[in-house]
């Protein structure tokens, strides 16, 4: 039993609710996270230092690139999850699929959206794929951060049982009668969200900001992505140590859980884009003003 536990701050799901409408903490957090990624990706492809030769973006480019990237995440995102944590569930309730207030995102699933988005808009826009995943790799980990924190007001994603000083005793939310409820014995757990939030959100942020604007990576197309894509594997299979697994699925073999398992395949591919771009030279003046069509 640890000697301090930290209280949970019981934080309502719900921030406004108006008869049958109801604005939501976790939707503010996709709503933030996408304003605040626009908002970020607009300021890179706008510093010209950061640049050299290579052409980039536009703002206004950015600005229309914004909704196919909402698209992507939270189409992939629920596909993702009825997919890959849930899947005999939704092929017995289908029509439950579609209930995204409900909760149920994967951010494997967002990725892999995004992804699909980023290409066909790169291609429908005669703009640089590499590059384009250059942008967004870099402002993901906001989004990352915010839906982190959205996780922890919700009370999901709990942690694993604990007895540091720091732990938590984490209740369930009842939306019928609006208020949290604890069951049986409070065991206290990781506050795995917020380590998360640190590890996947800001730690990540600072390092792809430190790549960005010292070692210039937007100047080599795909290493940025390579970072973030790998970074991003790495933070979440060590915040998946302190994580319950999903309770739908439970622990997999050799004590792998599916958020390790998913992000295995993102820290080899990162790792291949790395070096795909420091294999490659750097562009040259010349190269920089044609790169705009290559995909």
């Amino acid at each position: 039993m640890p000697v301090f536990v930290i209280p949970y701050p019981t934080i309502d799901p719900v921030l406004v609710e108006l008869g049958p409408f109801a604005v939501r903490w976790y939707a503010l957090a996709y709503i933030a996270g996408i304003l605040l990624g626009w908002w970020y990706i607009r300021r890179l492809v706008q510093t010209d230092r950061l640049w050299g030769p290579l052409s980039r973006p536009s703002p206004a480019a950015i600005d229309d690139f914004v909704l196919w990237a909402t698209i992507g995440i939270v189409v992939g995102g629920r596909l993702g999850f009825v997919l890959f944590y849930n899947f005999d569930y939704y092929l017995a309730h289908p029509a439950e699929a579609l209930a995204l207030w409900e909760g149920g995102m994967s951010f494997h699933g967002g990725f892999l959206g995004v992804v699909i988005a980023m290409i066909l808009f790169a291609r429908s826009r005669g703009i640089a794929t590499w590059t384009l995943f250059d942008l967004a790799g870099a402002a993901t980990p906001i989004g990352l951060f915010f839906g982190r924190i959205a996780n922890f007001i919700n009370g999901e994603l709990w942690g694993r049982p604990t007895d540091v000083s720091w732990g938590m005793k984490f209740p369930t939310w009842n939306s019928q009668t609006q208020e949290w409820i604890y069951f049986g014995t409070e065991v206290v757990r990781h506050p795995s969200q917020l380590y998360e939030a640190a590890l996947e959100g800001l730690m990540l942020f600072l390092v792809l900001r430190l790549l960005t604007h010292h070692f210039r990576t937007l100047k080599r197309p795909g290493l940025t992505a390579g970072a973030f894509a790998a970074g991003y594997g790495i933070a979440r299979i060590v915040g998946e140590q302190f994580r319950m697994p999903d309770v739908q699925i439970g622990f997999l073999t050799g004590g792998l859980t599916m958020g390790m398992l998913l992000s295995i395949p993102m820290i080899l591919a990162g790792a291949w884009a790395i070096w795909r771009a420091l294999s490659r030279p750097a562009p040259t003046e010349a190269e920089g003003s044609a790169d705009a069509g290559r995909k």
